[in-house]
């Protein structure tokens, strides 16, 4: 609601909503990009997983008729899970578990910080939207743009990363070759 009675001015409320708006969905980009960013450098953590996935034989799926029965197809599949993670645990070597369990713990705390960021976000643009008197309606479609450009900023920035490296080395490579 703009209203220029504050004494300070409506320039000044909407400085101030527009400054959280866009640090809020900085702290969602930044994780998000960070993560992959880490994710990406630790590949050679998922070697074990990749070697495993092709040892362990995935559990058969769960007939859709136990949903009849949600809670009883829920327990199944929870044990099914389970036994399958264990025998991927228990197929892994001690230092492939200990990366997947780094690249998983790295995983789960960028999501978290993301996912936290992600709720700020969420009320900055609400509040920015009320400012405007924006219908309530806005509020999905903005979170799902702004998120689209989050993810997008993520993928534009890494394939960026991925291709002056690889520019880099099959230049090196061309220049060995022709010395």
């Amino acid at each position: 609601m703009l209203d220029a009675s504050r004494g300070y001015g409506v320039g000044v409320d909407a400085v101030i909503a527009w400054s959280g708006f866009v640090g809020a969905w900085l702290l969602v980009a930044g994780p998000l990009f960070q993560a992959a960013t880490e994710l990406d450098e630790q590949g050679d953590h998922r070697r074990g997983l990749t070697r495993v996935s092709g040892v362990v034989e995935s559990p058969p799926r769960l007939s859709p008729w136990w949903w009849l029965l949600p809670p009883v197809a829920y327990v199944k599949q929870r044990r099914r899970q389970a036994a399958y993670r264990a025998a991927v645990m228990d197929a892994l070597t001690t230092d492939e578990l200990e990366d997947f369990v780094e690249l998983s713990g790295t995983a789960t705390g960028w999501a978290m910080v993301a996912s936290g960021a992600f709720f700020i976000a969420v009320k900055e643009t609400w509040e920015l939207l009320e400012l405007y008197e924006a219908p309530g309606w806005l509020l999905p479609l903005a979170l799902l743009v702004m998120l689209a450009l989050c993810a997008a900023n993520t993928v534009v920035r890494v394939r960026w990363g991925h291709g002056v490296v690889d520019a880099k080395r099959r230049a090196a490579g061309a220049r060995s070759r022709a010395a």
